[in-house]
């Protein structure tokens, strides 16, 4: 392979990879954090499981989520 194919490689591999990047306002993260997002069938219904898991463990799991107490008042 000569120089030119390498750098126009190299460019098309760097423009895929950045094409799909981009920067989220602040105002707008919630809606895309929004439990009716995830590709779960019943969204909701994972998100009540999600919490009485947390309210059961008491503490932050492997999910990065904060940790709460064990009363539910996260």
């Amino acid at each position: 392979m000569n120089a030119r194919t390498v750098v126009l490689l190299v460019g098309a591999i760097v423009a895929a990879l950045s094409s799909a990047c981009a920067t989220v306002p602040q105002n707008r993260r919630a809606r895309l954090a929004d439990p009716m997002m995830n590709l779960n069938e019943e969204p909701l219904d994972a998100a009540r499981h999600q919490k009485l898991y947390d309210t059961r463990e008491g503490a932050a799991g492997g999910d990065g989520a904060n940790a709460g107490g064990g009363c539910g008042c996260q």
